[in-house]
């Protein structure tokens, strides 16, 4: 359902970059031969020459279209160039991609926050920017000007005789409002941003510059490739008056055609006839709210600091004869699939310092002999457990428990036509020490102990997965999925983490001599802690203040076996005892942190065997 968010107090410059047929651009790069040539990008399974997921303007103009599979797109247009997307585990590889994207936004966002809202796109808050250049100097004095932004196509203007003379003119005349003023500084830093991307990386954009998300976006579209489009204030109305209701973000769906069908609206300008009442009488409040503002181009949703994306996932779809039939192919799949996500959350982790909390499974299936009405496949999550093996068994546990679900008390012959991975709640990992920073904002039974089949939850499908970001489409009816999803995102750290990174922060502060960093941790473990049904953790009568006063563990706790007289001394273990395919899991920082460890023991020569370290380390999963 919309929500509607106020406009935000003062005028703000907000832009929205969309790279130019992205996909296209990065495999030009890696083939300049095939510039200026007609190319598309195909996916990677050959039936009719695989189904188009990105065209070049080239082909565009003899017709291509990305609905097109690439046997239609040779008919179309005889001599474009048909580029197959690079294939790893017998699926999509986007790292190229990925990489690519972040080179752009590496440039984009040293001018303002700015919040990655996929793979090839990119919002920007110029706001301070601009009000900076413009303090410095009226526009009218500023010297090395960029000539791009007088190509910007200004909304609202008249004259198309002389386009650049009335851009010119809007740009630098004395009678501009200050809110227009903004635009234009925007427009410049823009421009400037656009030609440092060329330079730097090769590849070209586009750019739309208004007061607000909605309308950067809206505008960002409307002239390509490589330019960019400003909308001023006195433009909006106009903007929205022609633009069909369709067009506009969450109006693609349901409630558009309820629009459409119940009140007659076939362009956004058509809401202004209704009152906010009566929008809110029919669709309720908060919808009937949204819409009203809408009409008028209206929108608070700010740009979030964001450049890391906030979940990750990987999909394979498997249409028609090529579906699952056996719990054998599925577990196969589901292997790879948590092969490659174990690779990217590990490099987030190595590279960003985060970590992820969640591993959800989402599948799509059907029964064979059923004529009931249809069932959706049951989407499922637990905590997630570092090391692909761990990945890969948990993943498991998920789908057997979801087709449990699925099938009820019948034993239906079954079908899979989707498996998708995604690693979410990730959070940064705060903290002084390594280890800290890996067990900070973890649930503490999830950090040390198998995933159980209590631990599995439903969860909502995602829209990180089968994102641009994450996945390309395999199937004609994914095509336009692809298009337009978008990563999930995150707007809050849950209340309990936040009660532990506060209650680590403290116990940072309070530095035991001769105490390690895993030390310092268990010792704010409280015996109280209990586990809930939702996964997360119960703390009762944990009091932060009083957290060094507490007995490090109670001999009655899950930890019981770890005593106060062996925490008050200096780590003491058996290294023969610790496991090395479990080190060899965790993160290197980690890994030669408890390495250290183990060969000052075997230096003193005083290890006992049950020591803590042991405990902690060894698992009843020794597949690693």
């Amino acid at each position: 359902m919309p929500i509607p968010r106020p406009d935000l107090q003062g005028d703000r410059v907000i832009a929205h970059v969309d790279m130019d047929c992205f996909y296209v651009q990065v495999e030009q790069r890696k083939q300049p031969k095939l510039r200026g040539l007609p190319t598309a990008v195909v996916q990677y399974n050959d039936w009719k020459g695989g189904a188009l997921i990105a065209v070049s303007y080239e082909a565009r103009k003899f017709g291509v279209k990305r609905s097109m599979r690439g046997a239609e797109a040779e008919m179309v247009c005889p001599g474009i160039q048909l580029v197959q997307v690079p294939v790893a585990r017998g699926k999509a590889d986007l790292n190229g991609y990925r990489s690519a994207g972040s080179e752009v936004v590496s440039i984009l966002s040293t001018k303002g926050r700015c919040e990655r809202a996929s793979i090839d796109e990119v919002y920007l808050d110029l706001t301070d920017a601009a009000e900076s250049m413009l303090s410095e100097a009226p526009l009218e004095e500023l010297e090395n000007f960029d000539e791009e932004a007088l190509k910007s196509h200004v909304l609202g203007l008249r004259g198309d005789e002389d386009l650049e003379k009335n851009v010119r003119e809007w740009f630098f005349g004395s009678d501009a409002i200050y809110q227009d003023k903004l635009l234009a500084c925007g427009a410049i830093i823009v421009a400037q941003l656009r030609d440092k991307v060329l330079k730097e990386t090769e590849f070209t954009c586009s750019a739309g510059i208004a007061h607000n998300k909605m309308l950067a976006k809206l505008a960002s579209g409307m002239h390509k490739p490589a330019q960019q489009t400003i909308v001023p204030s006195s433009a909006v109305r106009d903007l929205l008056a022609s633009l069909p209701v369709k067009k506009m973000k969450q109006l693609g769906g349901k409630l558009g055609s309820s629009l459409q069908d119940d009140l007659g609206v076939n362009t956004v300008g058509d809401l202004l006839k209704f009152s906010e009442e009566k929008l809110q009488e029919r669709y309720g409040f908060n919808t009937g709210t949204w819409l009203w503002n809408t009409a008028r181009g209206i929108s608070g949703d700010e740009v979030k600091g964001r450049v890391l994306p906030q979940s990750h996932g990987c999909g394979k779809t498997f249409p028609g004869p090529k579906a699952l039939k056996t719990t054998a192919a599925v577990e196969s799949w589901l292997n790879q699939l948590c092969e490659e996500l174990s690779e990217r959350i590990q490099l987030d982790l190595d590279q960003n310092k985060r970590v992820a909390h969640t591993l959800t499974l989402h599948a799509r299936a059907f029964k064979t002999d059923d004529m009931g009405p249809h069932k959706k496949f049951p989407s499922k999550s637990c905590p997630l457990r570092y090391g692909v093996n761990k990945i890969q068994e948990d993943a498991k546990k998920l789908f057997d428990t979801g087709l449990r679900e699925y099938l009820g008390s019948h034993n239906n012959a079954w079908r899979v036509t989707s498996l998708s991975m995604s690693a979410s709640k990730i959070l940064d990992t705060p903290g002084t020490s390594s280890i800290m920073r890996f067990l900070q904002g973890k649930s503490f039974p999830s950090a040390i102990s198998d995933a159980s089949y209590d631990d599995i939850q439903d969860d909502a499908p995602s829209s990180s997965i089968g994102s641009k970001e994450n996945m390309l489409p395999e199937s004609d009816e994914d095509q336009q999925a692809f298009a337009h999803e978008k990563s999930v995102e995150v707007d809050h750290v849950p209340s309990q983490a936040r009660k532990i990174d506060d209650f680590c922060t403290q116990n940072r502060e309070h530095k035991d001599k001769g105490k390690g960093s895993i030390l310092r941790f268990f010792s704010g473990i409280n015996s109280s802690t209990k586990q809930v049904p939702n996964g997360s953790e119960k703390h009762e009568g944990l009091d932060l203040r009083d957290h060094q006063k507490e007995p490090l563990v109670d001999e009655h706790s899950s930890l019981g076996r770890i005593s106060n007289q062996q925490m008050d001394s200096s780590w003491n273990l058996n290294a023969e005892d610790v496991d090395p395919s479990v080190l060899d899991e965790l993160p290197l920082e980690i890994q030669r942190e408890v390495r250290g460890w183990i060969r000052s023991s075997k230096r003193a020569k005083t290890t006992k065997l049950g020591s803590n370290i042991f405990h902690y380390f060894s698992t009843d999963d020794n597949s690693g």
